[in-house]
């Protein structure tokens, strides 16, 4: 029966689309702030773990786990309260900010030391029957099965990652608790139930008794629990409620979308080349008409000229030598010459062919036609792009988060201000790299354990920052890095391309896929 059972699940998560396959780098990105929760007494010459559990950030130095799990340290004065992270050798205690056992939740916070963890982000999507879940956590089999004893938890250990299903959502213990298929066992306990970002669905608390069944299910405090509590002692947890998508799919998308707007501009080109068509073969024709008829009337009024050019002639030859003729040769003569004259000028003024291209390209560069579509000013086009800022080469922007662009697994800024440059600064202290035609800017904190890389791209104003969430060896590796090199002064000569250069010792050392992805669409910045 449990083989029937497992079958079924694997064939289930075959047919789950890929987005809901959970990413391994998203798991361990939350995995980074999942700790062990360790109760620990003293006979007053040593320090002994009496027992432990897990727990997670919800601030930099505030912990969510079980209440039973400090249930021992509540009870009884003489109990101190350990915290150990899942890397590095800088354990911390804590001290006890609430405790709930009707839900099964309390609230700690590190105290006497500078341990800082990063805050896991809990999911506001609600539940989702079938998805694949991830708990992480300390469970003590798996520490047993390694050999270790009770006095090895001190020592900073990563946490188990273990995979199921969503099984549905139900009230137990007089609390709400979401149903659930990834295996934990002692030692779990306070530890997250994750979506397929990396997101909290719950609080691993306890799993059914199977009393010899086959089929194996557990038990987590669900958010509809945990965010009140948190909300209850002053903490605002960090929420995200919108689909868990992967990185593929958000490329895809991306792929698709410039995909439509390159058809969009290559149907607008083929428009405008059959208006300019229609409208050159028109213009054309209206040239032809007129030459042809300048040509017609000026060859025209040659002809005639000429005529009165030979009738001269031949009242003057007439006239020529005959006594008492005199004036009427010089009057005849003189009209014979003057309309000679004429005629040629008439003749070799007129139009030739070639004046006809010349008209057709006069039309074509004095641009759209008055009240045609293709007048129409940029204004009147929603897909236009305002690019006047640019021009200017400067311009307080505020760019919208695009949230069918994005991946986001955390809280991120709905919105970012800054001031543009041509030259790539944005204040007078950050200057942005220019390098393979991409303007970017790499961010290593030294307080937060991720490195955000900033585009920006002038042309479609478009703002985008690719987030690694990194362990704390990656994260001295990318410090180290950035510790190496001086950024140039903003604006000075070459600044940009040096800066391009220089940011490659640190982008070299991260990871091929950011965990986090937010696009920001841009526009000046109207004055309130």
């Amino acid at each position: 029966m449990k083989r029937q059972i497992l079958a079924l699940l694997a064939i289930f998560a075959l047919l789950l689309p890929s987005g809901a396959m959970a990413d391994p780098a998203d798991v361990s990105a939350a995995a980074r702030g999942v700790v062990r929760v360790v109760i620990m007494g003293t006979d007053g010459q040593r320090i002994f773990p009496v027992s432990h559990g897990s727990g997670f950030a919800v601030t930099p130095t505030r912990i969510v786990t079980n209440s039973h799990v400090v249930m021992e340290a509540v009870q009884d004065n003489t109990l101190r309260i350990g915290i150990v992270p899942p890397d590095g050798d800088e354990g911390a205690y804590a001290k006890l900010i609430a405790v709930s056992p009707g839900n099964d939740l309390a609230l700690l916070e590190i105290v006497g030391s500078n341990l800082r963890l990063p805050p896991l982000t809990v999911s506001g999507a609600g539940d989702q029957d079938g998805a694949e879940v991830s708990a992480v956590g300390y469970p003590m089999n798996v520490d047993q099965a390694q050999g270790l004893n009770m006095s090895d938890i001190f020592d900073s250990q990563p946490p188990v990652k273990s995979r199921g299903f969503l099984s549905g959502s139900r009230p137990s213990r007089q609390f709400d608790t979401i149903l659930h298929t990834a295996p934990i066992a002692r030692g779990n306990s306070g530890g997250p139930l994750l979506d397929s970002c990396g997101r909290v669905l719950g609080v691993n608390s306890f799993g059914a008794d199977s009393q010899g069944g086959d089929a194996e299910f557990y038990f987590a405090v669900s958010t509809r629990e945990l965010l009140p509590f948190l909300r209850d002692n002053g903490v605002t947890a960090r929420t995200n409620a919108l689909p868990c998508r992967s990185l593929a799919e958000v490329d895809e998308n991306e792929r698709e979308r410039i995909e439509r707007e390159q058809l969009v501009a290559r149907q607008d080109l083929a428009e405008r080349a059959e208006a300019d068509r229609a409208k050159r073969e028109r213009a054309r024709l209206e040239a032809e008409l007129a030459v042809t008829e300048t040509r017609e009337n000026q060859m025209a009024i040659a002809a005639v000229l000429l005529l009165i050019a030979v009738g001269g002639g031949v009242i003057a030859y007439q006239a020529r030598g005959t006594a008492g003729q005199e004036r009427k040769f010089a009057i005849a003569s003189g009209i014979a010459a003057v309309a000679l004259v004429a005629a040629l000028a008439v003749w070799f003024t007129r139009p030739g062919l070639d004046e006809i291209d010349r008209r057709v390209a006069g039309v074509m560069q004095a641009g759209p036609d008055e009240g045609s579509d293709a007048a129409a000013s940029d204004d009147d086009d929603p897909g236009a792009i305002d690019m006047s800022a640019q021009a200017r080469g400067d311009g307080a922007l505020t760019c919208v988060l695009q949230e069918d662009r994005s991946r986001i697994v955390g809280a991120p800024n709905e919105e970012v201000e800054f001031a543009w440059a041509d030259n790539g600064c944005v204040n007078e202290r950050t200057q942005y790299g220019f390098a393979s035609g991409v303007w970017s800017r790499v961010f290593v904190p030294n307080e937060e354990a991720a490195v955000s890389v900033n585009r920006y791209d002038p042309a479609s104003r478009t703002f985008r920052t690719d987030r690694y969430l990194l362990g704390r060896a990656a994260m001295d590796e990318a410090r180290a890095a950035r510790s190496a090199y001086t950024a140039p002064k903003c604006g000075s000569e070459g600044a940009a391309s040096r800066l391009g250069d220089l940011q490659g010792a640190v982008t070299s050392a991260l990871p091929a896929q950011p965990n986090e992805r937010l696009v920001y669409s841009c526009e000046e910045k109207t004055q309130r």
